[in-house]
C-alpha cells in the first residue's frame, strides 16, 4: 500500500494526512474484495524497515493503527470479517498489542473474508526463522536434514494456515516486492499500478482482478 507520503505531499498535508487517506483506502478494498468473494485478503501496514522512518511518523502510525483497530472492531464482526496478524505486532508495545490479539479474538469466528494485517513484518525474517526451526529440530535429531524439503518450510510461515497467495498488487508505480511475503509470492501474478494507495478504489481493485482473470498461470510448467 505505497503512495501515502507522495499523496499527502502532493497536496501540501502533513505526511499522517496520507496515512489516515490510507486507512480509508484499507476500507475500500477490503469491501471490493469481500463483494468479489476473495477469501483472504492481506495489506502491508507496517514493515520491519519502517522503524527508520522519523519518530514523528511511527508514533503517527502507532496512533492510527490502534484508533482504527477499536473504530473497525465493530464493523469487522458485522460484516463477518476475521481478523489476522503476520509479523512481530508485540514490539508496537503492550497497549496496542493488547487491543489487537482482543481484535482477533473477537473476530476470530468470521468466514466472509479474512484480513490479514503485516505488522512489523519482513519476508526475509520470516523465512529466516523458519529455517532457525528446521535446523534446530535437525540439530536435535527430530528429523533428518533430507527431510528439509519446500513443504517443511512453508509449514513453519506465518501463512502456513492460509491458502497460497494469488494476487499481489503494489501501488503508486514501485515495481519491486519490499520484502513482502517472498516465499509466498513465488508464483503469484503480479499487478503494479501508478494509482497512489489514498486513490486506490473499488474499481482499481476490481480492475486488479480482471488482469488477474485473464492471464494463463502456468507455474513453470509449460
Amino acid at each position: 500500500m505505497d503512495g501515502n507520503g507522495r499523496w499527502a505531499q502532493r497536496r501540501h498535508l502533513p505526511r499522517v494526512a496520507g496515512h489516515r487517506a490510507g486507512a480509508e483506502a484499507v476500507r475500500r478494498a477490503m469491501t471490493a474484495a469481500r463483494d468479489a468473494g476473495v477469501e483472504v485478503l492481506t495489506i502491508y501496514a507496517f514493515s520491519s524497515e519502517n522503524w527508520r522512518r522519523s519518530e514523528e511518523e511511527v508514533s503517527a502510525l502507532k496512533g492510527l493503527l490502534g484508533y482504527y483497530v477499536d473504530k473497525e472492531l465493530k464493523t469487522l464482526e458485522k460484516e463477518g470479517v476475521r481478523l489476522r496478524l503476520i509479523g512481530e505486532h508485540e514490539a508496537f508495545g503492550p497497549d496496542l498489542a493488547r487491543r489487537l490479539e482482543t481484535a482477533m479474538a473477537r473476530t476470530a469466528g468470521n468466514d466472509r473474508l479474512t484480513l490479514v494485517v503485516a505488522l512489523n513484518y519482513g519476508g526475509r525474517a520470516e523465512i529466516c526463522a523458519a529455517t532457525r526451526e528446521l535446523a534446530r529440530r535437525a540439530a536435535a535429531g527430530e528429523m533428518a536434514p533430507e527431510d528439509i524439503d519446500e513443504a517443511a518450510i512453508g509449514g513453519l510461515l506465518q501463512t502456513r494456515e492460509l491458502p497460497e497467495l494469488d494476487l499481489l498488487i503494489r501501488t503508486s508505480g514501485e515495481q519491486r516486492l519490499s520484502n513482502f511475503l517472498l516465499w509466498q509470492a513465488a508464483y503469484s501474478e503480479l499487478v503494479f499500478t501508478d494509482t497512489l494507495w489514498p486513490d486506490f478504489d473499488e474499481q482499481c481493485f476490481n480492475d486488479a482482478l480482471h488482469q488477474y482473470a485473464s492471464r494463463q498461470r502456468r507455474f513453470g510448467g509449460r
